[in-house]
């Protein structure tokens, strides 16, 4: 299997000859990440360096979702493909593992069905008009999801409605948390439980307290929340997966050019908890966006539209 990128970085810098290329790279990637322009010497230094490290272990190696130093292997990966971005926003590979070689996270959802089956009825009353309050009952079983459920929340929650608004790097922290640590046998039911009524559909919305979490008091341009997007290891990062996972297509049936639905929604999932953070757009419809307009874009509006349709118009979704 691919060697992770916290790995890949240790067999780097205990050999001189890469541990030297890769410093170079390090700069090269500090310089990009401040939006710091590169004369054609420094831009023909990086590109030589990465050259270099072509047949390294680096060049190939990946993230998983669930591990812990997380952000380290990041920052690893994105040092390493500094220039293969297009600059902008067509972050053309994904630094995570294929969900299909990770480890599964086995959960015992048969056992949790069984026991939510035969409960007292009068505790899951309304269920069945209710998919997304019987995800929470189910989420209610199992420690783990009612402890980070319950975390998220409180977090997100504190100063909501009063002079100070809440604190949203730590809602977001606290959302990533879930999502990532919580298997996905509750975490998806959570979010994509399917409702009929609006009721219903507003839990649905107000799953990841969208008051903290996607709201400002104006809706900001999209291109300022795609820029503090790629400013921040993570969203950069998860960005690049859900394009990749998620990029439509009109050539095939699914319109989805990978074909794999679960992944896409993997990826829609792994946006949330960062500055580009989607929802849903009503109580009455699946329909998703971003919190930004492309309202005085000026002469990118073009660029602007294509962020907002990746998630309002995208078959794949």
């Amino acid at each position: 299997p691919r060697s992770d990128c916290i790995a890949a970085e240790q067999l780097c810098l205990s050999d001189s000859t890469c541990n030297a290329t890769y410093r170079i790279l390090e700069n090269c990637a500090l310089a990009e990440t401040r939006f710091l322009p590169l004369d054609h010497d420094s831009r023909d230094r990086c590109l030589n360096a990465e050259l270099v490290l072509r047949n390294s272990s680096l060049l190939h190696c990946k993230c998983h979702r669930r591990m812990r130093r997380q952000e380290h292997c990041l920052r690893v990966f994105w040092t390493v493909h500094s220039s293969m971005t297009d600059g902008y926003f067509n972050l053309e590979t994904s630094p995570y593992e294929n969900p299909a070689n990770e480890e599964h996270w086995k959960t015992d959802y048969n056992k949790l069905a069984a026991l939510v089956s035969g409960r007292d009825c009068s505790q899951l009353a309304g269920d069945a008009t209710n998919p997304c309050l019987k995800a929470t009952h189910v989420c209610n079983l199992s420690k783990k999801c009612v402890r980070l459920r319950t975390d998220y929340a409180s977090i997100c929650t504190k100063g909501a409605g009063s002079e100070d608004t809440c604190d949203r790097r730590k809602c977001h922290r606290g959302l990533r948390n879930f999502f990532e640590k919580v298997p996905e046998d509750f975490t998806k039911r959570i979010l994509f439980c399917p409702c009929q009524d609006e009721l219903c559909g507003e839990r649905r919305r107000k799953t990841i307290v969208p008051d903290c979490s996607f709201q400002y008091n104006t809706k900001p341009n999209c291109l300022w929340l795609l820029d503090s997007c790629l400013e921040d290891h993570i969203c950069k990062s998860r960005l690049a997966d859900f394009q990749q996972n998620c990029q439509p297509t009109d050539m095939s049936p699914d319109g989805c050019s990978q074909h794999n639905h679960a992944a896409c929604l993997q990826a829609y999932m792994g946006m949330i908890g960062t500055p580009m953070t989607p929802n849903y757009v009503s109580n009455s419809s699946v329909e998703v966006s971003l919190w930004c307009t492309c309202e005085s874009s000026g002469n990118q509006k073009e660029k602007c539209d294509q962020i907002l349709g990746m998630f309002e118009s995208n078959k794949c979704l």
